[in-house]
């Protein structure tokens, strides 16, 4: 989906995205020390005002205004630098955290955006992503249909080439989708990268 696209979706709903941060995103930057954060293809902003709810400093990178602008309401006074461009041809740099989570995107173009993300940090800075899985497909619920723009870990990991960093996790993991009937939860599949870029 290009930016029209996704100005429409945003604007069709109050809210495409809960107003809650993804699990993944909580569960591991919880106990981080905050400092400055790119949260890149932030949508309607609900990771980037949750750190900045925490002390940090959050610039929100995405190509839909309208999700920005939604995201602009939503943090109030939340210290949420709102920035529209494009996750492949952004720049930025010194941040200590950098977040892409959900970013649906063709390899080429996903490897653009992965690497401008860790650029963007400091040595010694976190990067963070979290997506569907590929195996969610055929195992898990929901997400995208498209196998195009699906990845596991290792494609992340080879994304970033002959980058020096230290590995955190990089795995499969599973997560809880309510089926809205009342009837036992069902499983997705998104695959979590953690890393910290190394000098």
């Amino acid at each position: 989906m290009d930016a029209e696209a996704w100005d429409e979706r945003y604007a069709a709903a109050e809210l495409v995205w809960s107003v809650t941060p993804n699990q993944f995103v909580a569960a591991e930057l919880a106990d981080l020390p905050p400092g400055r954060a790119v949260d890149l293809a932030a949508g309607e902003g609900r990771n980037a005002i949750w750190l900045a709810r925490r002390g940090w400093s959050v610039t929100a990178v995405d190509f839909a205004q309208v999700g920005l602008d939604k995201g602009r309401r939503l943090a109030e006074e939340a210290d949420v630098t709102w920035v529209c461009a494009d996750a492949t041809t952004w720049r930025g740099e010194g941040y200590d955290l950098a977040v892409v989570a959900y970013l649906q995107l063709p390899a080429a173009e996903r490897r653009e955006a992965v690497r401008r993300a860790f650029e963007a940090l400091r040595p010694g800075g976190t990067f963070l992503l979290v997506a569907h899985d590929s195996t969610n497909l055929a195992e898990g619920t929901g997400g995208p249909q498209d196998p195009a723009v699906l990845m596991t870990s290792a494609d992340v990991l080879d994304d970033l080439g002959e980058a020096s960093y230290e590995l955190l996790h990089a795995d499969r993991v599973a997560r809880q989708v309510p089926d809205g009937h009342g009837e036992a939860d069902r499983t997705a599949w998104d695959c979590l990268v953690r890393l910290v870029r190394r000098a």
